[in-house]
């Protein structure tokens, strides 16, 4: 399933309503799950606008209906399936995702467009640091790799130092790393008198949490390591569905892949450009483990292009700004974990960082703690009154005293009487 972007919108969307139809040829009856949803929907559809009044699929039902680690949308028997993965969990309990080989060499194919804006090329080699474990994340990006002729370097089980080592002595053109474990892997390098100018490396790519389209955090991370910054965005049981570019912030969702849907925050109807919405998507070639109408979850304002643009798919502005289970409203003002991000990582003396939120005296109270070179928090305090509208109580806290992450970063903390759990 090629990705190259056909000339017009018009084109793209005959486009990936033959995919979609091919698709639901494919699976239906055969997929009981999405047999019984789509029952009183009329196949096939003429329109991708038909979509609208589909029923959306929900991460819960599908935990709630896997049975024994299979997973409730799968379309073949379990025997048919190579691969396994599984969610993180961060918002419950893991989700089991099987792949065939047909599906996973899609995965390569979305994969294709985050490395042909990267640049990456046979010959490059490529340090990918992660642990690995059960999420498809890092694995696809592994194998994509492989599937480049680059080499691919695997660094799970490894501590931070060993893969700065390992980088330095193969000398590693292309870093894989989550936003958080790229800068904190710069920072043991500058602890470790480890001077990253000096390495061949010469593009980061960044996935797994919201960094890589956040302007300090995009920068803090080019400047660490004089590279080159890409983002990307994906999900275990969707795919990687978005690609970023090397000349600014946003993530473009690879359309001849995936269908978008955005829904307006505020109303829950189809948002406008440039409206907060949250993220619902259908892909277009996974057939082993299809999902249609998929509510992310993920917060996004999007923005389509205009007529004649090289490229039609639409362009998350700003990439994606939090989750609707993640976003805090604190006095009546609403928070997304990226914003404190931005501002916070625009002070480059900042190492890291944890907020707060408490209940006292049945008022919201805000505390954030930072590992500050300069022991001055309240330069930071004035700067989230001036652009979040809310007093926040700043403390330095001791260097190396706050967690650091590998994985997804969680340095938002809800302890209020009436949350449900930790968001980051």
């Amino acid at each position: 399933m090629p990705t190259a972007a056909p000339p017009s919108r018009a084109d793209l969307d005959r486009l990936k309503l033959e995919r979609l139809r091919a698709l639901l040829g494919t699976i239906l009856p055969a997929n009981r799950f999405y047999a019984e949803k789509l029952a009183r929907v009329r196949q096939p559809p003429e329109s991708l606008a038909e979509l609208e009044a589909w029923p959306f699929t929900y991460k819960e039902e599908l935990v709630a209906g896997a049975r024994s680690g299979i997973p409730a949308n799968l379309t073949w028997p379990a025997d048919r399936y190579v691969r396994f993965h599984q969610t993180s969990g961060t918002h419950g309990r893991p989700l089991p995702v099987f792949d065939t080989a047909a599906d996973w060499a899609w995965w390569m194919e979305c994969w294709r467009e985050v490395l042909d804006r990267g640049g990456v090329r046979a010959g490059d080699r490529v340090l990918v640091a992660s642990s690995f474990g059960p999420y498809a994340g890092f694995w696809s990006a592994f194998d994509a790799v492989l599937d480049r002729g680059a080499m691919a370097v695997p660094t799970g089980g490894m501590p931070s130092l060993a893969r700065l080592e390992l980088a330095r002595g193969l000398g590693a053109t292309v870093l894989v790393a989550t936003p958080s474990y790229a800068l904190h892997l710069a920072e043991v390098a500058r602890d470790r008198k480890i001077d990253t100018a000096r390495l061949p490396l010469r593009l980061v790519i960044v996935a797994g949490e919201p960094g890589g389209s956040i302007p300090a955090v995009r920068a803090r991370i080019a400047e660490a390591w004089g590279a080159d910054v890409l983002d990307h965005a994906g999900a275990t049981e969707v795919g990687p569905w978005g690609a970023g570019t090397l000349a600014g912030t946003g993530v473009d969702v690879i359309e001849p892949c995936f269908h978008a849907e955005f829904l307006a925050v505020e109303t829950g109807r189809a948002a406008e450009p440039g409206e907060l919405s949250e993220l619902v998507l259908t892909t277009l070639g996974r057939a082993g483990a299809p999902v249609i109408r998929y509510r992310t979850g993920d917060l996004v304002r999007p923005l389509w292009p205009d007529a004649g643009a090289a490229c039609p798919w639409v362009r998350l502005d700003g990439g994606i700004l939090g989750r609707t289970d993640d976003m805090l409203v604190v006095r009546g003002v609403n928070i997304f974990p990226g914003s404190i991000d931005d501002i916070v990582r625009s002070f480059p003396e900042i190492v890291e960082y944890r907020l707060t939120v408490e209940t006292v005296s049945s008022l919201d109270a805000i505390r954030l703690e930072v590992e500050d070179h300069l022991a001055a928090p309240d330069r930071v305090a004035r700067e989230l009154q001036v652009r979040l509208g809310l007093r926040v109580d700043v403390a330095a806290v001791p260097i190396g005293t706050l967690p650091r992450f590998e994985g997804k970063g969680r340095r938002v903390v809800d302890r209020r009487t009436s949350a449900g759990h930790p968001v980051a």
